[in-house]
């Protein structure tokens, strides 16, 4: 395996800066991470603080209850013991509880986790745990339900999972029930090529499956397998437990409700100031907090001194809502701004690792942070790859294709080469003809017109049809160009599938059993030897 950096196409021109150009956003944002003194720093006032965050034994009991459910391995026994620990701090990052755990940018989001934690406790001499918050309170159906797998014959699949109720109730109240997670494993069946450890991955799923009633908990079992052996924490931010312990944070966010609001606008005109978009909406009135009524979770607004929701389904004063929270804190939940807030008043981050589009909304929440009494933590970009199989490398060399070619020009190249191959010059030949057609034609239809008026409108149209056969006879001839070139074709159009699916990053769309079909868990222990890197940049993996 080697391990090459080779930029990825950016999508987010604030992320980028802060990535390579600190300089110009460091007053979005908290202190910056690659200065060794940072480190020191934030560990001292994480020490400092204790008494701001939830009580550590309590936290640990729920996330013991959790773990043991769903991420029962010894290693992150190991691991909740250490966090119990006054002192020991913490790596966090998550993500939405996809299908089958999604797309590859989780595998490398929690690969980013664990070595970070792993990397800041030989810079701190101190216990540091990796922690993955799974986003399971997330109510967005649509971007979680699907995945994508390659056929044996290399064609990009989409496997989808149907949603039977029609609420918007989070993920995690979500449920699949076990007629539709066998369908769903059937496809994956029908669509991996047999391998040796085809029958393995089954079976894996199905364990995880048949004992999860919602896609967050075959998650976190899922996520088990692949990295419970690394000690990796999970959380789930719709644990119901967890609610309870959460009661506090919630009833700062309702009584400081309007002065969060003023520091998230704040922070939104200085981003916007400086000519980038922003990642996440922010409301004059939003409340950033749903409440869940009636199995849909409802965004609420501030309207004249009371909290509602757009369609005015519930409605409540302040006191209202805080005697709500009292009686039902399972029926709270965050928001994208409130999470990054909620995630440091629960654990003693160190650091938070995040990809390009979370980096850019967390600049959104540096001030809110402070109205809570709370810093942001250090942002850790989260690790990027693109794999590169040895088959795809043999082509790529074959056409004289890089990376950047294939990210930026595949399509111009592909059809700069089929030119190539066109030994009669097809588009000349045809121009050729349609204009010496035209040059003998058009003074003939000049002609019948003197003769009758009639005949210059017939003789257009039927230039006219003339000119379609022509342009449909050089269509056919291209048609046959491709055919002969057909295999070579094929090769250009594997390239893009396998390196750049969907027009999109390779890490966002493909799942991780397909390299798990190919290689086995192995892949996942070769990937942990990757050394972790802050830089931000993307790496090319060649297998």
């Amino acid at each position: 395996m080697n391990v090459v950096i080779d930029p990825l196409k950016s999508g987010s021109a604030l992320a980028n800066d802060y990535i390579h150009h600190y300089e110009k956003v460091e007053h979005l944002y908290g202190k910056d991470y690659r200065h060794e003194t940072t480190w020191n720093e934030r560990a001292q006032w994480l020490d400092d603080t204790e008494d701001r965050r939830v009580d550590r034994h309590s936290l640990v009991e729920i996330l013991r209850v959790y773990n043991g459910k769903h991420n029962a391995h010894d290693a992150v026994h190991t691991s909740l013991d250490m966090l119990e620990k006054p002192g020991t701090l913490v790596i966090a990052g998550g993500q939405q509880s996809g299908l089958f755990t999604g797309s590859m940018l989780v595998v490398y989001k929690a690969i980013t986790i664990i070595q970070a934690a792993r990397e800041a406790e030989k810079r701190l001499n101190r216990s540091v745990v990796p922690v993955f918050w799974i986003a399971g309170e997330d109510h967005d159906w649509d971007e979680v339900n699907h995945t994508y797998l390659l056929t044996g014959d290399m064609n990009l699949t989409k496997i989808r999972m149907d949603k039977h109720k029609q609420t918007r109730s989070s993920v995690t109240q979500t449920p699949v029930s076990d007629k539709e997670w066998d369908r769903t494993i059937k496809m994956v069946i029908a669509t991996l090529q047999d391998s040796e450890f085809k029958a393995d991955i089954i079976a894996i799923i199905r364990q995880a499956t048949e004992s999860s009633d919602n896609l967050s908990d075959a998650f976190a079992k899922l996520l088990c397998e692949l990295f419970g052996q690394y000690g990796l924490v999970l959380l789930d931010s719709a644990d119901p437990d967890l609610r309870k312990l959460e009661q506090p944070i919630f009833h700062s966010m309702i009584e400081k409700n309007e002065e969060l609001g003023r520091a998230y606008q704040a922070s939104a005109d200085q981003i916007t100031a400086l000519g980038y978009g922003l990642q996440a909406e922010v409301a004059d009135e939003g409340a950033n907090l749903f409440y869940i009524h009636e199995g849909n979770r409802l965004l609420l607004t501030r309207v004249e001194g009371r909290f509602m929701d757009r369609k005015g389904l519930v409605a409540f004063t302040r006191e209202q809502l805080l005697d709500m929270l009292h009686s039902h804190p399972e029926r709270f939940s965050n928001n994208v701004l409130t999470r990054p807030l909620m995630q440091d008043s629960l654990l003693p981050v160190l650091a938070s690792v995040l990809g390009q589009g979370e980096i850019s909304y967390w600049a959104i929440t540096r001030q809110a942070f402070e109205v809570l009494g709370l810093k942001m933590p250090m942002l850790l970009p989260r690790m990027s790859f693109t794999i590169i199989e040895g088959t795809q490398l043999k082509y790529m060399d074959k056409y004289g294709l890089s990376f950047q070619d294939v990210q930026y020009h595949l399509q111009e190249r592909r059809s700069q080469w089929l030119s190539e191959q066109d030994v009669l010059h097809l588009d000349t030949q045809f121009e050729a003809t349609r204009k010496a057609f035209e040059q003998l034609y058009e003074p003939l239809i000049h002609k019948l017109g003197d003769l009758q008026a009639g005949l210059h409108t017939l003789g257009q149209k039927n230039k006219s049809k003339i000119l379609d056969q022509i342009t449909y006879m050089e269509r056919k001839a291209k048609e046959a160009l491709e055919q002969r070139h057909e295999a070579a074709l094929s090769q250009w159009d594997r390239i893009g599938t396998l390196l750049y699916p969907l027009g999109q990053p390779q890490e966002r769309v493909y799942n991780v059993y397909n390299y798990v079909n190919r290689y086995g868990l192995s892949i996942i222990r070769n990937l942990m030897e990757i050394p972790v890197d802050y830089s931000g940049e993307h790496r090319i993996i060649y297998l």
